[in-house]
């Protein structure tokens, strides 16, 4: 039984909570079921993190719909606690917010990308140094995998190694040193919960399409009909726990 630290960055809309459960019940549906055993922090909430890692195989964080590029105490003291735990060789994921967080941490900048939300069903491609990496041992080069984020890692900081882009987001996943990983992706997430992410946000992506100088009410159906199934996230998150661990 693998013990993991997952830290909660945020919380999902209502709507979602209700029909498929909260960011954190996503990991755990996804890794209980192979012998993983959760110990949950809301730390966006002021939740006290532990003096250290000490006794945990893992730790993980969440994704938010807070923002990186607006700093509160909370997010620089989850950070260093995250930057501790892999220097005393815990390993360490983080997703989206996570992922960020870690860059940020790192020296990177975290921006609103210019190209906007990407939100859906994704294709994401691996990079050299991404094919080799045991996180997406058995992940085939280009993957279908579910997305949704506005902001994204500017540059890769210094010492980090790319791992996975796409045309929407360059930095789709980094190796911070050997137990470190972030990924902008969301290897939790299922298509039922992607389904259910994009409902609720349905007005505001209609609102942002239309800025775009796309149709009226295009846009969320196409997102809609693109949703598809992302067996890779699963291989992900438990190549995570096996190999690094």
């Amino acid at each position: 039984m693998k013990n993991v630290l997952l830290l909660k960055a945020g919380d999902a809309a209502h709507s979602v909570r209700l029909t498929v459960g909260d960011y954190e019940s996503w990991f755990v549906e996804s890794l209980a079921p192979g012998g993983c055993r959760f110990d949950i922090l809301h730390v966006h909430q002021g939740a006290r993190l532990p003096p250290s890692a000490e006794g945990y195989d893992a730790v993980m964080m969440t994704g938010s719909p807070l923002s990186v590029t607006q700093p509160e105490p909370w997010m620089e003291q989850a950070a260093e606690f995250m930057m501790n735990a892999g220097e005393h060789g815990v390993p360490v994921l983080g997703v989206c917010f996570g992922h960020q967080l870690l860059a940020y941490a790192h020296g990177a900048r975290v921006v609103r990308n210019h190209q906007g939300r990407e939100i859906g069903t994704v294709e994401v491609r691996l990079s050299e140094a991404g094919r080799e990496d045991p996180l997406f041992d058995g992940v085939p080069e280009r993957f279908a995998i579910q997305a949704t984020h506005e902001d994204i890692v500017e540059h890769p900081p210094e010492g980090a190694t790319v791992l996975a882009g796409n045309a929407n987001t360059a930095v789709q996943a980094l190796a911070f040193g050997p137990r470190i990983r972030g990924v902008q992706f969301h290897p939790e997430v299922q298509p039922e919960a992607m389904r259910a992410l994009i409902l609720a946000r349905a007005e505001k992506l209609e609102v942002e399409a239309i800025a775009r100088g796309h149709g009226p009410g295009e846009r969320v159906p196409r997102l809609l009909a693109g949703i598809a199934p992302s067996p890779a996230g699963r291989r992900i998150l438990q190549n995570f726990v096996e190999q690094f661990t």
